[in-house]
């Protein structure tokens, strides 16, 4: 595979994840996602604009000698949303440490202790795999049974 490739596949790995990772106060103050996450959806609607006032704004008043700083700083503001979607896709194939694989046990058998079916528990999670079970133990276990984490 090449870097390209590598490199394109994190980014739509991280686009899942962000779209998978549930944006919770709980878990605000144990994982930095949400605060990438934000970021990352911050400088997607924030820095295409900015890049092209960057540009057109030289261009507008015909200033071609501060048109390379201009382009420099067009292409670092695009360039922020995709490290935020490539730290993600990154994050989202890691895979838990010790701890964080126990817990993502503990959670999935309260869902299926819940009655509810899941995919079969993975034997080396990674973080995409938790960001789906928080996002299922959010949405269907009660808040009783959330309350021994939170």
């Amino acid at each position: 595979m090449s870097n390209h490739a590598g490199i394109v596949h994190s980014l739509r790995d991280g686009q899942k994840y962000m779209d998978i990772w549930p944006v919770r106060k709980e878990l605000s103050p144990l994982f930095p996602e949400q605060r990438i996450i934000k970021a990352t959806r911050f400088g997607i609607k924030v820095m295409p604009p900015v890049a092209a006032i960057s540009v057109l704004t030289q261009m507008a008043f015909d200033n071609a000698e501060a048109m390379p700083q201009s382009i420099v700083i067009a292409l670092f503001a695009l360039s922020l949303p995709l490290q935020g979607m490539w730290w993600l896709g990154h994050r989202a194939n890691t895979l838990l440490p010790p701890a964080l694989a126990g817990w993502y046990r503990e959670l999935h058998q309260k869902i299926l202790d819940s009655g509810f079916a899941l995919e079969p528990i993975k034997a080396n999670p990674r973080y995409k795999e938790l960001a789906f079970i928080l996002n299922r133990a959010f949405r269907q276990l009660d808040r009783s049974v959330l309350e021994r984490w939170f």
